[in-house]
């Protein structure tokens, strides 16, 4: 089995910074994206950012670019998400994945394959 884990989320003013760590552990996978998902309160959860390793291309929701950044380490099985610029839209649980298969895009829930249980991220007006 996968497991994931995300940790840093937290409490943050608008405007503030956070970021998010996720570590992928247990038996050996082939790892071809690994993404961010967020879902707020009374909405669907939706995608936010993705990295291909294969072909190191990075995938950005349009609500979060050019304020988030994506990076990751292969061998590490690690992935993080620097936030900048936060604002009171962005508050969700922040979910990472990982898909085993190789897509044109990773923008797609439905695409990965195993998930890890959330973290919340809070930013306050």
């Amino acid at each position: 089995q996968v497991q994931l884990v995300e940790s840093g989320g937290g409490l943050v003013q608008a405007g503030g910074s956070l970021r998010l760590s996720c570590a992928a552990s247990g038996r050996t996978f082939s790892r071809y994206a690994m993404g961010w998902f967020r879902q707020a309160p009374g909405k669907e959860r939706e995608f936010v950012a993705a990295i291909n390793w294969r072909g190191g291309s990075r995938y950005y929701a349009d609500s979060v670019k050019g304020r988030f950044t994506i990076s990751g380490d292969y061998a590490k099985n690690t992935m993080s998400l620097q936030m900048n610029s936060l604002n009171p839209d962005d508050t969700a649980v922040y979910y990472c994945a990982v898909t085993e298969k190789y897509y044109s895009d990773y923008t797609t829930q439905a695409k990965y394959d195993y998930w890890g249980q959330g973290t919340q991220v809070t930013v306050s007006s």
